[in-house]
């Protein structure tokens, strides 16, 4: 099913004049470790209307270009060379030049809108503060304009949506309100720094197709920085390739994909998820088989001091049987039930129902009761910084599980456990006295995962692990989890909105929506022969690297 994105996105033609010169540009941050040097004297054009994207992994000196050009950089970082719009210089410009410039010229969109939004105010004031600073005028005056901004990029009921805090809007409402924002003032230049990253592929589709129409209705350029190589091939019009603060290739979209020159962009094309994994004999015995589950929460409004007043389902009679040695991955937009399912499985939530784990109904287990089964089934999170201890060695949060589960275990026996731990996750041993700050995110995630599996449990409930990372950093993570699976005959329940790393890892597919399973079955079927509506959706707004766009 085309997007609609596909249909969009125009070639570069013509002569077009450069909105951005680039020279030479070079960022470096003074740390008690010396100097980092981030961006190493980079050269870069944007011209009028173009859509350029700018890729690499994590580090590469990315965000750290756009940053340092809008002035954005943290307080012990450096900026060097020159950056004009329209012939002003933006290196090291006064204050008072940059804030004419940034916000009303270019506009930037963060990654994440939550962090980006204040949440104390609601998002008719934050967007109608952007229209004031710029334009002049009074924040009440600004409201037509405002309601204006939120029906062009489709936030429903605009008159009710006005007075939202952030937190009550989704995620994809969110950052609708941040392209809103970004657009409150006209921009010649809209700087989008990973904008769908943490999005589901319904809702990152519709993203991408308003940015490319708000592009044609406002002759824009737009900056993409992302890792995500299939949003490009489907987004942008010219490439960057960045590592290590340089740039190393660039070219246009048939150029990159089809002819790349350097290993590295050869790399980042080849680290699509790639493979598919078997089922388990028919006989595999059932570990897992959870029964009619039911979360339901409660809903109170502030003018209801009593009690709860309204009762939200976002579990509606689940049931689904895991078998040994079978990866059952479960997909659906946000909303749809599934971590609380996940999280349900766990008993980590209340619900009801029966859930029965090894033969033993552990659905009405008190905590004491619950922990040894604590040992046979362990989570991994989406976020491996915000679920490791800052506090901690790594050495310390990888072990603790053995204090816990297995206290007999001499300090010697303990620490010689988490060494092979580490080593099965690909992380050296001498990293053991290191703190979770001084690793990258894949090198955290590897750490979470040596954390579940150092207890040696049969099942393992992996919740997004590899939404945040880079596609390099997730195809390793992916081949990690098939070799330790294999190794240790796991269990794997793997919730993800990436169908691509779904269709990699999982050899059964449940689809939820609402709370509710629509469709479940081997993963080649749901791929190739979904017969839900909902599926198909599903499938259709998933952008693929592999498939080559049709451009008007």
């Amino acid at each position: 099913m085309a997007t609609g994105i596909e249909l969009q996105a125009a070639q570069v033609t013509g002569t077009r004049q450069p909105l951005l010169e680039v020279k030479d540009l070079k960022v470096e941050f003074h740390t008690h470790d010396g100097v980092v040097q981030a961006v190493k004297g980079i050269n870069l054009d944007v011209c009028e209307g173009e859509t350029i994207a700018i890729v690499g992994e994590s580090g590469s000196g990315k965000s750290q270009t756009m940053m340092g050009i809008m002035g954005l950089l943290a307080s012990n970082g450096k900026i060097t060379g020159s950056a004009a719009y329209k012939g002003t210089m933006l290196v090291n410009a006064k204050r008072s030049t940059l804030n004419k410039i940034r916000g009303s010229k270019i506009s930037m969109i963060f990654q994440e809108p939550m962090t980006s939004l204040d949440p104390l105010y609601k998002i008719g004031f934050q967007l109608a503060e952007v229209i004031a600073y710029h334009n002049g005028g009074s924040i009440k005056s600004a409201r037509a304009q405002v309601l204006e901004l939120l029906t062009m990029v489709g936030i429903p009921e605009p008159e009710r949506r006005i007075d939202s805090f952030p937190h009550e809007l989704s995620g994809g409402q969110r950052q609708r309100v941040m392209i809103a924002m970004a657009l409150a003032n006209k921009p010649d230049i809209l700087i989008a720094d990973e904008p769908t990253t943490a999005l589901d592929v319904t809702v990152q589709a519709a993203i991408l197709e308003l940015l490319l129409s708000l592009q044609q209705r406002f002759g824009m350029a737009i900056i993409l920085i992302t890792h995500d190589l299939a949003v490009v091939r489907h987004f942008a019009e010219r490439v960057v390739v960045m590592n290590s603060g340089q740039v190393v290739e660039t070219g246009t979209i048939e150029e990159i994909f089809e002819r790349p020159k350097t290993a590295y962009t050869k790399m980042l094309l080849d680290s699509e998820p790639s493979g598919r994994k078997e089922p388990p004999p028919p006989s595999a015995p059932i570990l897992m088989d959870a029964r009619n589950i039911i979360v339901d929460y409660g809903i109170r409004k502030r003018s209801f001091p009593g009690g709860f007043n309204r009762i939200f389902r976002a579990v509606d009679d689940v049931s689904l049987q895991l078998r040994q040695g079978q990866t059952i991955g479960i997909v659906g937009e946000s909303g749809s039930g599934k971590s609380t399912i996940a999280r349900a499985l766990a008993r980590l939530t209340r619900s009801s129902g029966q859930i029965v784990f090894k033969g033993q109904d552990i659905s009405r287990l008190d905590k004491k009761s619950l922990l040894p089964v604590r040992k046979d089934l362990q989570l991994v999170f989406q976020d491996p910084y915000g679920s490791l201890s800052p506090r901690l060695t790594v050495g310390e949060i990888i072990g603790e599980g053995l204090k816990i589960h297995d206290p007999s275990l001499t300090k010697e026996a303990r620490h010689a456990r988490v060494g092979t731990a580490l080593r099965e996750v690909g992380l050296d041993e001498t990293m053991i006295n290191r703190y979770p700050h001084e690793f990258s995110g894949g090198q955290r995630q590897r750490i979470a995962i040596a954390r579940a599996i150092i207890i040696k449990p049969s099942v393992v409930i992996l919740d997004e692990p590899t939404s945040a990372l880079d596609r390099t950093v997730q195809r390793q993570v992916i081949d990690l989890l098939r070799l330790i699976q294999s190794e240790h005959n796991l269990s794997y329940i793997f919730i993800s909105h990436d169908l691509a790393v779904i269709r990699a890892m999982a050899d059964y597919v449940v689809v939820m929506q609402d709370g509710r399973i629509v469709e479940q079955n081997n993963t080649e079927i749901i791929f190739s022969n979904p017969r839900e509506e909902y599926t198909k959706t599903l499938i259709g707004s998933a952008l693929c690297m592999n498939t080559t766009p049709s451009i008007n």
